[in-house]
């Protein structure tokens, strides 16, 4: 059921699904919202028997507004409220399960607050910006007609959230963003899953975070693209669950 968190002067759109154990936090894409996890977290906490929480950051879903636009350090303030969001739900840590710029955020957040963060399963990270990514977005900016009705069912404001998005990837600022010099502080477990067929991002991107981080486990996934918790639900399940399931320290 729907749920909204004040986290500060915040108001946060929620969903939980039930288990025992360390809770798995959901963080969605840059148009993502926790509606467009669609049934994946009722089936991950049914997979691992953990308790799963999806939300929609302020800005997206039926979250509060942002009351500016993002900058380019957008992802950098979104990963220093994911602690507040843990505080408010009165969790001492949990597993992130990111998927692109959630990927991202997850990352940030185990290098700044690393007590709070158990594992990371990462789908489609990022930690650079790459040639590749600013054309896909200038092929889905071609389309947005098409786009924005699918995004308003998940989001009180769709034409903000899309504008938010391709301003910052195509501003010339933010190309030379990188997050590669806080990977060498995360020590949590990380399993990273990436389609072969991502039209944004590279295999690149996981070798430039293994290399930063060589406990990081890897997957890529033939025949997936950019969301492989859609592409490819059950290999996801399948593989996510065992590594959430790991024993873990005490």
């Amino acid at each position: 059921m729907p749920e909204s968190l004040k986290v500060e002067d915040v108001s946060l759109d929620l969903r939980r699904w039930p288990g025992a154990g360390t809770p798995i936090l959901l963080l969605h894409e840059a148009l993502g919202a926790a509606t467009t996890w669609r049934n994946f977290p009722e089936h991950l906490a049914a997979r691992t028997g953990r308790p799963v929480i999806a939300w929609s950051r302020q800005g997206f879903g039926q979250s509060d507004p942002l009351p500016a636009p993002p900058g380019i350090d957008y992802l950098h303030l979104a990963a220093a409220r994911v602690p507040l969001l843990l505080d408010a739900l009165g969790l001492e840590r949990a597993h992130l399960h990111g998927h692109s710029d959630g990927a991202a955020i997850a990352l940030i957040t185990a290098a700044i607050a690393p007590e709070r963060v158990a594992r990371l399963v990462l789908e489609a990270p990022h930690v650079t910006v790459e040639t590749q990514t600013a054309a896909a977005i200038r092929a889905v900016v071609a389309t947005l007609h098409a786009l924005l009705p699918k995004l308003a069912r998940h989001h009180r404001d769709p034409d903000r959230v899309f504008a938010h998005w391709a301003d910052i990837w195509l501003d010339p600022k933010f190309a030379s963003w990188s997050i590669e010099d806080l990977l060498p502080r995360i020590a949590a477990p990380l399993l990273l899953i990436q389609g072969r067929d991502d039209p944004y991002f590279s295999l690149g991107q996981l070798d430039r975070i293994i290399r930063a981080a060589p406990q990081a486990r890897r997957l890529e996934l033939a025949g997936c693209g950019h969301a492989p918790y859609r592409d490819r639900t059950e290999t996801v399940l399948a593989v996510a669950g065992e590594f959430l399931q790991t024993q873990e320290k005490p």
